[in-house]
């Protein structure tokens, strides 16, 4: 396997708007980012992914974009911008930016421009079309509920917006707006920064004639997703953009993909592809939802995460690569989701932190799962800020009538807002956050769960963080090692081996709040093995083939 720097490093994600905030505005920005960087350096972290900081509306926090080469006032300055990322160099590590080209903001000088006549020069660079039979283009939802389309008096038209009204689609079909988006990720990459994450890059491409996506139920608005999701052209839009840009540079590239399959991943990270580096699979992420999408809460079975990840190590191994998460900006809290925040807050932690960073792929940590951030439960709705949270509610309680505690709870379980809160930096006054007013509200358990706590605490979720990120650092075998499943039928531990040369790892997880026995299979005696790292204490001198596990616990072993 090619060996490459950016296999080997550890990326944390920041959500700029709620990190911190250097100047009482309630709002995370630059300069709060540039204070902590010593913080994200002891953690161990080689690259930081910056979410959006650029000039927005914020109608969807910074994911609608007015100007690519500006910053957010809210945030500071293109010079705070800039003493950030030199900050970052001088501490070793690298920045990668958020790049948003699926779509741009409503306000945006290219969407301004063609909205005003069908024969602005402009017109072409987002997707017009006439209405049919009395309404809209096509029967399309957007993911953000309701039409995909926004009718435009002015010209008599509707133009497609697959997130937010307020978010028109890009049309990556026209070759002048495409040499734009390549001149800007140019400039950006010429000022020095590390790579890019690429937002549902994979939409970029939609079928010729958006034709209605097919509507069995006679609903007014339909999921088009095969219509737009890892569209025709998709893979000559990106080795288009490889060729004329990202093959120039020396950087990380990951695309943001829903709906892709381990068979489209080949494609799109495979070595001799010229795509990308690795993209963000979205199939584990929807193991514990129902029939009815993301709202429509469903307990999680280990089997099936087992058989998905395992799908996509092995589907990958030797071919492309993997990307490594379990939360982030658009996700809950992990230990909320797949452990246990109350009795086992710390343990399970630890022990998803342990079952994923010994995976194959690159590791991305999101801004406070490294101290084991919790998910929130506000009162109201009315102190939730997310589009996507209100327009659901909206929709499901204020339209449909649907039991308003019960649409609470999947706020509670799924809300994007989950993975907002502020960070909890110490116990004083908003978690040390800011001095002024949070723009939505700090977790309550901040006087516990807090970075002074876990920093002072050697047996804290951070210095374990800390550990698993140096011993990835000693061991290529946590890199490049070949994944195998073990025991795929049992229903609470999740155990996996990695084998690179003579070298073995044997990662033994327990997803449950029980103590269960576990038996090394036969095929697998090691003749020599030492722990190389647990989340509770072990006897060095216990037998290694046989032993039970606590609740939550996680175990290391490597050898030969």
């Amino acid at each position: 396997m090619e060996k490459a720097w950016w296999k080997e490093s550890v990326i944390y994600q920041i959500y700029p708007r709620s990190f911190n905030d250097s100047n009482g505005d309630g709002i995370g920005d630059l300069k709060g980012i540039t204070q902590k960087l010593d913080y994200l350096k002891d953690l161990g972290i080689d690259v930081i992914w910056l979410s959006p900081v650029y000039k927005s509306p914020n109608d969807d926090n910074g994911y609608d974009i007015s100007d690519y080469q500006d910053i957010m006032d809210e945030f500071g300055t293109m010079q705070d911008w800039e003493e950030l990322l030199h900050e970052v160099h001088q501490r070793g590590m690298k920045l990668i930016m958020d790049l948003v080209v699926n779509h741009s903001s409503d306000e945006h000088a290219w969407f301004v421009e063609s909205k005003t006549s069908k024969d602005n020069p402009y017109r072409d660079y987002y997707i017009w079309r006439p209405g049919k039979e009395g309404g809209e283009p096509n029967n399309w939802e957007s993911v953000f509920s309701g039409s995909a389309w926004q009718y435009d008096e002015a010209t008599d038209e509707y133009y497609l917006h697959l997130f937010s009204k307020k978010q028109p689609d890009l049309n990556w079909e026209n070759e002048k707006l495409r040499d734009e988006v390549y001149k800007m990720m140019t400039w950006w990459l010429d000022k020095g920064i590390d790579g890019f994450r690429m937002d549902v890059i994979n939409f970029i491409s939609k079928v010729p004639g958006l034709p209605d996506a097919p509507n069995p139920e006679g609903k007014k608005y339909a999921s088009g997703g095969q219509f737009f999701i890892n569209g025709p052209r998709m893979h000559e839009f990106l080795q288009e953009m490889n060729q004329q840009v990202l093959s120039k540079y020396d950087i990380i590239t990951v695309g943001e993909m829903p709906g892709a399959s381990v068979d489209d991943a080949k494609l799109y990270t495979g070595h001799d592809r010229d795509e990308l580096n690795m993209v963000f699979t979205f199939e584990h992420m929807d193991l514990d939802s129902g029939p009815n999408g993301k709202w429509d809460l469903k307990e999680l079975n280990l089997l099936d995460l087992k058989e998905n990840i395992s799908k996509w190590q092995n589907g990958l191994n030797g071919v492309g690569w993997n990307s490594l998460y379990l939360n982030n900006h658009d996700q809950p809290r992990m230990v909320s989701r797949f452990g246990n925040d109350k009795e086992y807050r710390a343990e399970s932690a630890k022990m998803l932190a342990t079952f994923l960073h010994m995976l194959q792929g690159t590791p991305y940590v999101y801004q406070g799962e490294e101290i084991g951030m919790t998910n929130v439960r506000f009162d109201s709705i009315d102190e939730y800020k997310d589009i996507e949270i209100l327009n659901m509610y909206n929709e499901k309680v204020i339209q449909g009538n649907e039991d308003p505690a019960k649409v609470m709870q999947s706020i509670y379980v799924k809300g994007r807002d989950n993975a907002r809160t502020p960070f909890q930096w110490d116990d004083s006054e908003n978690a040390g956050f800011t001095t002024g007013e949070p723009w939505i509200k700090v977790n309550p358990n901040y006087k516990e769960i807090n970075a002074k706590q876990a920093v002072n605490d050697p047996n804290s979720i951070y210095h374990y963080y800390k550990r698993i990120i140096a011993l990835r650092k000693e061991h290529d075998i946590m890199v490049y090692g070949d994944y195998e499943l073990i025991s795929p039928e049992h229903e609470s531990i999740f155990a996996y081996t990695r084998t690179y040369g003579s070298e073995k790892l044997i990662v033994i997880t327990n997803f449950s709040s029980e103590h269960v026995p576990f038996t090394l299979p036969e095929n697998l005696k090691l003749t020599s093995s030492e722990l190389l790292i647990s989340n509770y204490n072990v006897d060095k001198n216990e037998d290694v083939s046989s032993f039970t596990l606590k609740p939550y616990e996680a175990r290391v072993y490597i050898g030969k």
